[in-house]
């Protein structure tokens, strides 16, 4: 493709790539004018020029950068699901997962810049589209498109905001275009400042942006639903807990209900609607993620971010980086798993919950298609699966979108909401709850054990009900943080790990070894996947409930299943206090783990940005 010099104002760069990254070739690019010598006028006065604008704020979602990688598998890491794979290292994506990140460490680095990228890209269009006589005299149909274009850009920068605080806490804020701030040299801002001015945007969006009936927009799309589901995340954590710069303690504001009354009032507006519904089948809800659209037909999957391209800035590295694990030979291509299941999570899924075998993915495809059962300390985040795409050569990009927002957060966030701002669950949290755990069952309502009637109760209930659904997802952790619970959950999953490792509690008949026939990978469904497998002792339901001899029965292989977790792996140093393995989230620090430091480049970039939260400033 030709270079072309491009004109140094700021918005007309951004404009320039983000319409440049819309078009789906050089040659289609080549057929229209440049980008860069386009004016404001030119653009936001044509639909066209104008959905490129958008679409190049989607783009700010997507990548190794975005929910590709680093902001979908690497920074939601680790609370009581998942970890990432291998040893401590403060400078690299381990030092994330292990809460022990240095300022200097580089995956902080571009992740920071994408999301202010999407904010940029989402002011230049949220300042100019008001302006086109498209929006105020066109036809009714430009009209109504050029309102919904508005409506995602304020939901779109709504959300990048929220990414950033949820990580970084206070930050600059900019509203408006770089080129109309006389000083780029912003100080942070509060984050209830900016919480309040994105959740005003959000109730404006949602007025703007059609239901998904009205417009007939793929679940890449943002649509009415998806505004209303991200005010209602958005507005419980604002009135959540956060790691504050005054104190460095997790508080929340005494008018927090008010923030649960939106997001309840928002999850029961698209409840009641009736666009979404649980997606009969739990594993196909990920299958669909793999380019299998079609199986989720009732609409489960309100927000997906797309991936396509197959780069670095546009694709995803989902069921590669991550994902069910598969040898560099097998017939499926390779996939590298690098983020691996806390061992006591396969014991929280009760027997017959049909997404325990969805999630964790006790199994392995080795070079000849077969499929060995992993010791407890292997096991991946298994809702992405390269065998389940159309891609089984060695690429890492396989265009699988994120779960972004899903029919289930809706229901659960209802309940959550519905339950603090009564003082106890009405019957319509209590519904939202139980048809969350019959889908999980497979619609055995018998099997799904009681609902709590009273407050915490219920809470409790909702906080093991969301790390059950979501595992994987990358929600957990920031679950935890708004409910203030992080630290207590990563104490009480060590504890539980060090019962699961010396067989106490409720780990006492759980076996130190696994025994199994290698058999032949099948391409069934998750759990039919793992029936087939002949373990010593019974099924799947009964070899990891009982134990087991010290050495294999003849034909069957043995694999580590207590034996895996040693001291090393849970306090990273052996019985005789020498240094081992990396433990378990053991660099947490209260009031500076909760949040991570900004990257030190970035800080030194603006001389009225500092770190807080006691990282070094360098």
């Amino acid at each position: 493709m030709k270079k072309y010099i491009l004109n140094r104002h700021i918005p007309s760069i951004a404009l320039a790539t983000a319409i440049l990254l819309a078009m789906p070739s050089c040659e289609k690019y080549l057929d229209v004018r440049n980008p860069s010598n386009l004016s404001q006028d030119a653009v936001f006065n044509s639909v066209s020029y104008t959905a490129s604008a958008v679409t190049g704020i989607y783009n700010r979602l997507m990548g190794d950068d975005g929910y590709g990688s680093r902001l979908s598998i690497i920074y939601p890491q680790s609370a009581d699901d998942f970890k990432t794979s291998g040893s401590y290292n403060p400078l690299d994506r381990r030092g994330i997962s292990e809460y022990g990140v240095a300022p200097q460490n580089t995956e902080l680095n571009n992740p920071f810049r994408q999301l202010y990228e999407g904010i940029e890209r989402a002011n230049i269009c949220i300042k100019y589209i008001p302006q086109s006589s498209l929006y105020a005299d066109g036809t009714p149909a430009e009209q109504a498109q050029m309102r919904k274009f508005l409506g995602e850009a304020l939901t779109l920068r709504a959300w990048f905001f929220h990414e950033l605080i949820r990580n970084w806490g206070d930050l600059p804020a900019p509203f408006e275009p770089a080129a109309d701030i006389p000083d780029l040299y912003l100080e942070k801002t509060d984050r209830d400042v900016i919480y309040d001015q994105v959740l005003a945007d959000l109730e404006q969006a949602v007025e703007l942006i059609p239901w998904r009936s009205e417009s007939n927009d793929p679940s890449t799309r943002i649509t009415k639903a998806a505004a209303k589901g991200i005010r209602a995340r958005i507005a419980l954590a604002r009135g959540g807990y956060s790691l504050r710069r005054e104190t460095r303690k997790m508080e929340r504001r005494a008018d927090y209900l008010t923030y649960y009354e939106i997001a309840r009032k928002e999850c029961r507006d698209i409840i009641e609607q009736g666009e979404h519904q649980l997606n009969p089948n739990f594993e196909d809800v990920f299958k669909s993620l793999h380019g299998r659209s079609s199986l989720d037909a009732t609409r489960e999957l309100i927000f997906q971010v797309g991936a396509f391209g197959g780069n670095a800035r546009t694709d995803s590295k989902l069921g590669y980086g991550n994902g069910l694990r598969q040898h560099t030979n097998s017939n499926y291509g390779y996939a590298n798993g690098g983020v691996r299941a806390i061992p006591t999570f396969f014991y929280e899924f009760g027997i017959g919950d049909t997404r325990r075998d969805v999630t964790l993915g006790l199994f392995e495809l080795d070079a000849a298609d077969n499929k060995p059962i992993q010791q407890a300390t292997n096991m991946t985040d298994a809702k992405y699966r390269k065998y389940w795409t159309n891609i089984h050569d060695q690429s890492q990009s396989l265009g699988i979108d994120w779960p972004f927002l899903r029919y289930a957060d809706v229901l659960l966030l209802f309940a959550e909401a519905d339950n603090e701002v009564n003082g106890g669950p009405s019957a319509e949290a209590v519904n939202a709850l139980r048809t969350v755990r019959v889908r999980a069952y497979g619609g055995d309502e018998g099997l799904i054990g009681g609902i709590p009637a009273d407050k915490e109760g219920f809470f409790q209930a909702i906080v093991k009900e969301r790390l059950l659904e979501f595992g994987g997802e990358g929600i957990r952790k920031y679950d935890l943080l708004r409910w203030n619970l992080l630290e207590t959950v990563l104490d009480e999953t060590r504890e539980k790990l060090r019962q699961f490792k010396d067989g106490e509690g409720i780990y006492a008949a759980v076996p130190q070894y696994i025994y199994f026939k290698l058999g032949p990978f099948q391409n069934t469904g998750a759990s039919e996947e793992l029936e087939s497998v002949e373990f010593y002792g019974g099924g799947i339901n009964e070899a990891y409930f009982q134990p087991t001899p010290l050495s294999a029965p003849d034909g069957y292989t043995r694999v580590n299943w207590r034996q895996a977790v040693n001291s090393g792996y849970i306090y990273g140093r052996d019985d005789a206090g020498n240094p081992s393995g990396s433990g378990y989230a053991i660099h947490f620090t209260p009031g500076q783990s909760e949040l991570l430091p900004i990257y030190s480049e970035i800080v030194s970039e603006n001389f009225r940005l500092e770190q807080d939260y006691g990282y070094p400033q360098h």
